[in-house]
């Protein structure tokens, strides 16, 4: 789904409170310097283009457009590499300008990150920041550039361009060493990177997939961000929906709409509650086709017994890719690669119960599930000020819970990962 661009750096209190985390796994013990590092990247990702020590400490990555080809089709992404790598990638991938840093440092394992959908995709400025993280903590990361994505657009046809880029970056020994190589997904997308890694080709060769914000009924979470409502061990709760989610059902609904003047419809509809939240779109609606006035429906209905009534007036083509995209239609028994999932508890786009109910379908003991109950909302880290009760009580718990996960993922650069 797609999220609003912060720019925001992390105040000075906030690398405090990261670090803090490191503090408890120094006192821990066994393994310190992987501990260590995991805070310090926790504390990266934190900052995101802001200071932090992981900056103070390292190169800065080299980022590079590259294009490249997979049984005949085309792709394009960005790549990024620690940024004291130099020779050990060939010229064609990094063209590394300064001799002296060569063969320093080579990539440890290598990561395909996908973003959610947003319309500056690979280039988003959190996703370039994220990324830069990455190549910092040693990894070899490419970021394709998915041009539905960019549209707001959701097609199967997803899943194959990032099981592409998978292909690519595990062919190249010298960015996935020893095939150390798995994916990143945000929102969304991680039901297509789960996909991708169903695919034959490279099925026995994806080593782990972290999820943030996922979806596993891609039907029920199309309910949670058109209604509100969810359901969890028996009751039924509800959450203000972000109407982010509703912009990416229009937009990815006109590539099944005969009529071309709906889009036009659409983007005055977009307008128009951008502008004002309580917009009243019923004159819009009236100009819209038959097919468009039922993806409309959809959209504005608040009404989570309606929903699949709605869902079956969708037109027929929009029906079958919703159900060829719905991981719960899926045998993920057949999943090779290690699955760690991450969701906000508060997350109003899709609902936390989503990554639960991904997690149990995974086979046994191969998924983790981190449910994060206040510092992460979608995908965006929120914490208060490091002298409050609250960030003592309960957000470094949070805190200690993400540390696990970039813990969990900096293990995979090891050669028994």
């Amino acid at each position: 789904m797609p999220e609003r661009s912060q720019g925001r750096q992390a105040p000075p209190w906030l690398a405090r409170g990261v670090l803090a985390v490191a503090l408890l796994v120094l006192l821990a013990g066994c393994a310190p310097q992987r501990y260590y590092e995991a805070a310090l990247v926790l504390q990266d990702f934190a900052a995101a283009q802001g200071p932090s020590r992981l900056k103070q400490t390292t190169a800065a990555p080299l980022r590079r457009s590259i294009s490249y080809t997979v049984s005949g089709r085309l792709h394009h992404a960005d790549l990024y590499l620690p940024g004291s790598l130099g020779g050990c990638v060939s010229r064609a991938a990094v063209e590394p300008r300064d001799a002296a840093a060569r063969g320093k440092h080579c990539p440890r394992a290598a990561i395909v990150v996908v973003p959610g959908a947003v319309p500056q995709g690979k280039d988003d400025p959190r996703l370039t920041a994220f990324a830069a993280t990455l190549a910092r903590a040693g990894f070899a990361v490419l970021v394709p550039d998915l041009a539905g994505f960019r549209e707001l657009r959701i097609r199967p046809a997803d899943a194959r361009e990032i099981a592409d880029a998978f292909a690519y970056l595990v062919s190249r020994p010298e960015l996935a060493p020893g095939g150390r190589a798995g994916m990143f997904a945000f929102s969304y997308a991680v039901g297509p990177t789960l996909l991708a890694a169903l695919q034959p080709d490279i099925r026995e060769q994806v080593r782990f997939i972290v999820g943030v914000g996922g979806y596993y009924d891609l039907p029920r979470a199309m309910r949670f961000f058109t209604t509100g409502w969810f359901e969890h061990a028996g009751k039924w709760h509800h959450i203000t929906p972000d109407d982010t989610g509703k912009m990416v059902l229009l937009y990815s609904s006109l590539g099944y709409l005969a009529d071309q003047r709906d889009g036009a419809v659409f983007d005055r509809m977009v307008t128009w509650r951008t502008r004002d939240p309580h917009a009243d779109l019923t004159p819009l609606a009236a100009q819209l086709s038959a097919a468009g006035r039922a993806v409309y429906a959809l959209a504005a209905n608040s009404d989570p017994a309606r929903f699949p009534e709605l869902l079956a007036q969708l037109p027929a083509a929009m029906r079958t890719d919703i159900a060829r995209l719905d991981l719960s239609r899926h045998d993920l028994k057949r999943l090779k690669a290690r699955l760690i999932l991450v969701h906000g508890k508060n997350d109003n786009l899709i609902p936390y119960t989503e990554s639960l109910a991904l997690a149990a379908a995974a086979p046994k003991g191969q998924a983790t599930a981190f449910i994060i109950h206040r510092v992460l909302g979608h995908v965006d880290l929120s914490i208060p000020h490091l002298l409050s009760w609250r960030f003592w009580s309960e957000d470094l718990p949070d805190l200690w819970r993400l540390w696990r996960v970039i813990d969990l993922l900096l293990a995979q650069r090891q050669e028994a990962a």
